[in-house]
């Protein structure tokens, strides 16, 4: 049986912990509970196939992200996992109609090696507002019916409860390699050495610090996202649909008139946590442009996360260069929802030395270092 020290418990990390305690192996997964991770303070749509993003090796990922979401809510809930925080309620995206009309082709393109998507159906505003209430009267949109919603934390909590069922071992602290000769053997956690078969850092935004000792300087830095909490009294909106709006906004409700609306990306901000009000601006004025009916909505707080992202705007996943033991993945950015299950599983299988079902070489970990 192989031993794995997981370093981070994001979205990533937690997949990666789940998928390898699955597989029998022997599990340590190590967070030291930075403020602002982005898994726990995001909502997603999980809703690749209408994306105007042109990367095919992000496609790719996103795509498999997305079909492989019931299986593993399947998996989850046999475990005694019910709160996921994952549904399938589909999407309006709600936009112009010249906007509408490339999104309607690609949706169908798309269909033909992406049959989960489900039902495409082009909506007037006033289909729109029966499917979404809050939307405007200007906007018609494109349906999906097989978009789904997530929630960041649940998702992730979900997955490392269902890992600990399996065996998995949950430590909370600050994990720097542990280095014998050039080669990582293991961690150490609060001055406690930990060793492994296999360590695997997938730090999320901070992860750019644990590969100092080794000269290596990662590419990896943190893209701010402001998110809003709003609260829809007397509105039953836990089947209404996700919706996408202009200027790549999004508004997810939840059961009980919850409602996520986000999010900025903000480059260059750093660690930087403060809600500010040039951000709740550019939420709620993109948002209620299409969804005025949100405007009666409570405001019922707010969060700030960091997201992971590189300078090619991929995720990377593999060996570190140099290492025989050491393997990393990283870089999902604003789709970790959405791929974050799919590659931790991928990197729990490439760990373990299982095949994989991706092509490495379109996410190669050699070029997310800085030479």
């Amino acid at each position: 049986m192989k031993s794995l020290i997981i370093i981070g418990s994001g979205i990533l990390g937690a997949s990666a912990a789940y998928h390898a305690a699955k597989a029998g192996a022997s599990v340590v997964l190590v967070d030291r509970g930075d403020k602002g991770q982005a898994t726990g303070a995001a909502a997603g749509i999980v809703c690749p196939w209408i994306s105007q993003r042109r990367n095919k090796a992000w496609y790719g990922l996103a795509k498999n992200g997305a079909k492989y979401y019931p299986d593993l809510i399947r998996e989850l809930e046999a475990l005694g996992e019910a709160d996921t925080g994952y549904k399938q309620v589909g999407i309006v995206s709600i936009h112009e109609d010249s906007k509408l009309d490339k999104m309607e082709q690609k949706a169908y393109e798309r269909r033909l090696d992406a049959p989960e998507m489900g039902d495409i159906k082009r909506l007037s505003p006033d289909e729109t507002r029966e499917l979404f209430p809050f939307a405007t009267e200007e906007y018609g949109s494109l349906w999906v019916s097989g978009a789904a919603r997530v929630d960041g934390q649940a998702i992730r909590d979900a997955l490392i409860s269902a890992a600990v069922k399996l065996g998995a071992k949950q430590l909370t602290g600050n994990a720097e390699l542990l280095i014998e000769g050039s080669q990582v053997i293991g961690v150490t956690v609060d001055a406690e050495d930990l060793l492994a078969d296999r360590v695997i850092s997938t730090g999320g935004a901070w992860a750019a610090e644990l590969f100092k000792p080794l000269g290596m300087d990662l590419d990896i830095v943190p893209q701010k996202a402001q998110i809003l909490h709003l609260q829809a009294e007397g509105q039953q909106t836990g089947k209404w649909p996700v919706a996408m709006v202009p200027y790549g906004q999004y508004i997810v409700p939840f059961d009980d008139g919850r409602i996520v609306a986000g999010a900025t990306h903000e480059n260059g901000a750093g660690f930087d946590d403060k809600l500010t009000a040039e951000g709740m601006h550019h939420i709620l004025d993109k948002t209620l442009e299409a969804a005025p009916g949100l405007g009666k909505a409570e405001i019922a707080g707010a969060a700030t996360g960091f997201r992971p992202a590189t300078t090619s705007a991929l995720p990377f996943i593999g060996q570190v260069p140099g290492q025989s033991n050491f393997f990393a993945a990283n870089g999902l950015g604003a789709s970790g929802l959405t791929a974050g299950p799919y590659l931790g599983g991928q990197l729990a299988k490439l760990a373990l030395g299982e095949p994989v079902e991706i092509d490495l070489s379109l996410y190669q970990v050699e070029d997310a270092f800085r030479k």
